[in-house]
């Protein structure tokens, strides 16, 4: 039971599932925000065409039951919302990993092995230091 316990608050402490549970959260909480401006902005901006509240748009049935299609609606467009801010929110961070990796690229190597006794030498090198042999330039 001990390493079993002790396995748990390994998994559970790595920096991966730390990481996965604020994004839960902070995902949540987003996604609130994405509801509020959709029931409260652009539900009435769609209101204005036609049915006044979107959230009520319903098709009556039999027996005191019906489709809320204005439900489905609204959460369509929350998903909509939600997919498209994540999906900049991503490309953001990828244009900003690439920027950072284009700078490690572009640094020119400053040094090259010695073809004949392998140590290092400065990359403008003509003698090699170590065995003074002729290096040719590359």
């Amino acid at each position: 039971m001990k390493k079993f316990l002790e396995e748990f608050k390994e998994f559970a402490l790595k920096g991966n599932v730390m990481d996965m549970a604020i994004g839960v959260i902070i995902g949540a909480a987003f996604g609130n925000i994405i509801t509020a401006l959709t029931e409260n902005v652009i539900n009435p901006i769609i209101g204005c065409i036609g049915n006044p509240e979107v959230t009520g748009f319903t098709i009556p049935l039999i027996k005191g039951q019906a489709i809320d299609l204005g439900a489905l609606i609204t959460a369509i467009i929350n998903f909509l919302l939600m997919a498209l801010v994540l999906f900049l929110v991503i490309k953001a961070m990828n244009k900003a990993m690439s920027i950072g990796k284009k700078k490690e690229e572009a640094a020119a190597p400053l040094t090259r092995k010695c073809p004949y006794c392998k140590s290092e030498i400065d990359i403008e090198a003509t003698k090699c230091p170590h065995c003074t042999s002729d290096v040719p330039k590359e």
